[in-house]
């Protein structure tokens, strides 16, 4: 209570907040006169005189007034818009790295090249980021009109793009792009050999677009590049002969949830067996370094436990086929992931196909955590506070609208049955459609929608082509006869541009538009119509004149024709319903369900009502709901059939409004903490993956890698002593053997180790040293024999692509470990712990691989010559990139976003430009492969290098 008087007298901490932004928008709004009368060329040259200010020692905080000031000008005269003061505010809130939470149709887009352009005057650059490549393109063109006209550069990176493009697009002031492109653009960059190859320039100020979706929704699946890995058919034929021998008491089975783990006996028996078939070289099966070997192991047993032949899969033409276990189709494309299918096919004795494997994968959380500046915009991030804080350090600020809202929300409609809330629904769309009042229906699902457009159809509605440029036609016709059409549309987030267009029209009276959630985000409803959509579309054709300028004026005399008709389209007062006052007209907003988190209710409400229009909205629920079945719908289903509830009948009350809300909050919670819990394990990996992309990094960016090289070969003499000729140990306990046999493996020398140990005094210091000499002596005289232009080119190749393949095998084991890691758990462990633990010893044992790699393969390097194939061709040519698949899963569908062409759910990235994947490559059709490099299996199948094969006969 004493709470609710303070905030009354005092404001809550966010007015207090935007109460302090007040001084500067005044400050900007002073300036506006004097800017106001300048010309373009004086306005344009303002830009050159705030980037002098920067460079004479002021901050960006000094120069906020003067540069948005300048944007307001520049955005009046090329836009026509002039930013309201509450946007003024949303853009310092963007600037001091904030998320400003301003509702629909308030104008983010023209927000954001407020702060956009004050912080692409320091020349570092900005990223803008939305979600899709319709926006980034549309918001890039639209928004780079300002930038432009005030001497910035702007690119925009959308799928598609070779890599020159994006080094061109990134290399501008402003870069408008997706969440996706902008991940892998990381990935990729941190898989090349050279920094003049990268696309990225840094990381400093990033605004992202719908916030919440990409930082929150889509944070929970990560961006994964996949690659063929190395042939390891003969480990899964090894591991699944092994298998047969196994009793049921070496494992427990739950076929309920289709679970299987060893007993500890089983645990026993299978080591022994390992052991004895040469697999378990060392230490214990559940050792770190062992955790691949477990994991074959554990897919093995599930294909012989688990899975039956003629039941969950057939064999066919030498594969192995799932079957659907609803259909009973055979899946043909479809595989299981993480070798549970190659493990399938060692088991029926089928040629075992070549798996995909990590090659590099990030967050989002640690993606945009890279910058050193973030910020974010949406119509609803406040349920998600706490969230933001903690994971990002950023603060939500809720904007005040340039209007005060006035749509009504009503209190829920709760109906037993699904099919009941279904009914309730049609019957509304039908009476509300009567009225000529437009209505967006949001859905949860594709299959949701397509449900509910399949009984629209048999209450005799039609559904419209979206794809047909005059789908709209009948519904402007009807709507100026004043009559009912009868159309609606389906969106689902497939076809952003057309869903754009029918989405900003479905303000037209009688208009009907289901939608699921994500299905034309970034395009305001505006009641009547929206003219600029109209004119792009209807007078795309029509030329610059007298006759183009008659046709707008006829377009938006006939769009405030429709507005009127809208506003006049609501609901009278029924006394006899209980209902004593009249529901306004606006956009109807009809909700199929409450989904689990308020955020994307609260963004299908806020569809309408924008800038102080009339609207109103309205949930449809059932006790079949996923959310209502979860949290207690049966006892609430026996209380309602008590009190007399009869079918078709629903029950409306504000305290089941806040039960609900309860709910959704508890669901909430638990899936901050699940994100939370993913992303504690991921910065174990993500502490790992920087220290290596930034050791990359400083690898490409030296001339020559001469010095590291020798420190690691120095390393490699230490480690080899240390571990034979211990410090302190007696003559006798030294492993001399075993020291002379490890030197000419790793070093390649062919030294008297046996004399030295039998010379008087002699300790492990001296033999550190005179191995030292002898080893250094060895590289020195390789180096002259191959020049030490050729070899500086070869350590850093070596360097670099050791370190990549051996972090890819990190990779792997780090994703097998976690998958085991829980077991820790019955030991009363902390297997977060246990995790950090064991992925630092893993990371150990990488560094120490490295070196001893290196250095092993660089002391036995031999230069073969050929001819340049070409005159002028470059001697040091970087390595190829492998080929790469781009995954990132959408965490409501589950299907891969990035697969823009593909059916198989992976979708292509480049290597570079002109290189064709080894998945496209048809090895009857020479014109297919591409560029294929030299060491590079043929193309054709012949098994032979193409330097060897086909690439024989090209010039």
């Amino acid at each position: 209570m004493l709470g609710a008087l303070a905030k009354k007298i005092f404001g809550s901490s966010n007015d207090r907040r935007v109460k302090g932004y007040r001084p500067r928008v005044a400050a900007i709004n002073a300036l506006e006169p004097e800017i106001a009368a300048l010309s373009d060329e004086a306005l344009r040259a303002r830009t050159d005189m705030l980037k002098a200010e920067l460079a004479g020692g002021k901050s960006l905080d000094d120069i906020l007034v003067p540069a948005f000031a300048t944007v307001r000008e520049a955005a009046k005269r090329v836009l026509g818009q002039r930013h309201f003061d509450v946007q003024m505010i949303g853009g310092i809130v963007l600037h001091e790295s904030g998320i400003a939470e301003m509702k629909t149709g308030e104008g983010k887009t023209l927000v954001a090249t407020l702060p956009v352009y004050l912080n692409a005057l320091s020349g570092k650059g900005v990223h803008v980021v939305t979600v899709n490549d319709y926006l980034a393109s549309r918001d890039a063109e639209w928004m780079g009109r300002v930038y432009r006209f005030l001497g910035l550069t702007v690119g925009t990176i959308v799928h598609g793009l070779d890599d020159e493009q994006r080094r061109e697009a990134y290399a501008s002031d402003i870069t408008y792009g997706t969440n996706n492109e902008f991940g892998f653009d990381y990935l990729r960059d941190n898989m090349k050999y050279e920094l003049g190859q990268l696309s990225q320039r840094g990381h400093n100020f990033a605004i992202v677009d719908e916030v919440d979706s990409i930082l929150i929704d889509e944070a929970r699946t990560p961006l994964i590049i996949s690659g063929p890995v190395d042939d390891r058919s003969e480990l899964y034929v090894s591991v699944d002969a092994l298998m047969p021998h196994l009793e049921k008491e070496h494992y427990d089975l739950d076929e309920k949830q289709r679970q299987v783990s060893l007993t500890e006996s089983g645990n026993e028996f299978i080591e022994d067996l390992l052991r004895g078939a040469g697999l378990l070289k060392e230490g214990d099966l559940y050792d770190a370094h062992n955790v691949s070997l477990v994991h074959h192991v554990n897919q093995a047993l599930r294909a012989h436990t688990l899975f039956t032949l003629d039941k969950d899969y057939i064999v066919k033409n030498d594969e192995v086929v799932i079957i659907d276990e609803f259909t009973g189709r055979m899946m043909q494309g479809r595989r299981y992931s993480e070798g549970l299918h190659q493990a399938l096919e060692a088991k029926e004795r089928v040629t075992i196909q070549p798996e995909n494997q990590t090659l590099a994968s990030i967050t989002f959380q640690n993606y945009f955590r890279l910058y050193s500046k973030l910020a974010g915009m949406t119509g609803t991030a406040s349920t998600e506070a706490d969230e933001f804080a903690e994971i990002y350090k950023l603060e939500v600020v809720d904007i005040p609208t340039n209007k005060e809202v006035e749509r009504v929300d009503e209190d829920d409609e709760v109906y037993r049955t699904v099919d009941e809330k279904y009914a309730g629904i049609i019957a509304e769309i039908e009476k509300a459609h009567a009225r000529h009042q437009p209505i967006l229906v949001g859905t949860g699902s594709i299959e949701k929608s397509e449900h509910l457009a399949d009984l629209l159809r048999k209450a005799g509605f039609k559904a419209l082509d979206y794809s047909d440029l005059n789908a709209l036609t009948d519904v402007y016709k009807a709507a100026r006869e004043g009559k009912v059409t009868k159309t609606f549309a389906v969106l689902n987030a497939r076809f952003h541009e057309q869903e754009a267009y029918i989405v900003a029209e479905a303000g037209v009276p009688g208009a009907i538009t289901i939608a699921t959630n994500m299905a034309g985000r970034g395009t305001d409803i505006k009641l009547g119509g929206n003219l600029e959509m109209r004119i792009a579309k209807e007078l795309a054709d029509v030329p610059e004149g007298s006759d183009r300028e008659a046709r707008i004026a006829a377009i938006k005399a006939e769009i405030d024709e429709y507005r009127a008709k809208v506003l006049a389209s609501g609901e009278p007062a029924d006394s006899e319903a209980g209902r004593k006052t009249a529901l306004p007209g606006g956009l109807y907003i009809i909700g199929t369900e409450r989904h689990e988190s308020r955020r994307i209710d609260n963004q299908l409400r806020g569809r309408s009502g924008r800038q102080g229009d009339p609207g109103r909205s309205k949930f449809y629920l059932s006790l079949q709901d996923d959310l209502m079945r979860i949290f207690g719908s049966d006892r609430m289903d026996g209380m309602l059939t008590r009190l007399g509830l009869e079918q078709g009948e629903a029950i409306i009350h504000p305290w089941i409004n806040k039960a609900i809300e309860k709910a959704q909050q508890k669901v909430e919670a638990r899936n901050f903490d699940m994100r939370k819990n993913v992303l504690k394990y991921d910065n174990v990996m993500n502490d790992q993956r920087k220290v290596v992309f930034e050791q990359r990094r400083d690898f490409m960016g030296q001339e020559s890698v001469r010095e590291t090289v020798d420190e690691m070969r120095h390393g490699v003499v230490d480690d080899l002593v240390a571990v034979h000729v211990p410090e302190n140990a007696y003559a006798e306990q030294w492993d001399i053997e075993g020291l002379r046999l490890r030197i000419t493996e790793v070093l390649n020398l062919d030294v008297p180790v046996e004399d030295w140990a039998k010379e008087e005094g002699i300790a492990d210091e001296e033999m550190r040293e005179r191995l030292h000499k002898a080893a250094d002596e060895a590289y020195a005289a390789r180096v002259e024999k191959n020049t030490p232009e050729l070899m500086t080119y070869v350590e850093k190749q070596v360097l670099l692509q050791t370190l990549d393949h051996l972090w890819r095998e990190h990779l792997v084991t780090l994703d097998h470990l976690r998958q085991v890691i829980g077991w820790r758990g019955f030991a009363q462990r902390d297997p977060l712990n246990e995790y950090k633990s064991e992925a630092f010893e893993l990371f150990n044992g990488l560094v120490a691989a490295l070196r001893e790699q290196v250095t092993s393969q660089l002391s036995r390097i031999e230069i073969m010559y050929e001819q340049p194939e070409e005159q002028g061709q470059n001697l040091f040519p970087s390595p190829e990139l492998p080929p790469m698949f781009a995954q990132h899963l959408d965490p409501v569908t589950g299907e891969n976003e990035m697969d823009y062409s593909r059916t198989d759910g992976s979708s292509v990235l480049r290597a570079a430009p002109g290189d064709t994947a080894l998945l496209e490559r048809n090895p009857d059709d020479a014109e297919s492969w591409g560029r294929v490099g030299r060491n590079e299996p043929c193309p054709c199948g012949s098994g032979k290098k193409y330097k060897h094969c086909h690439g024989r006969f090209t010039a």
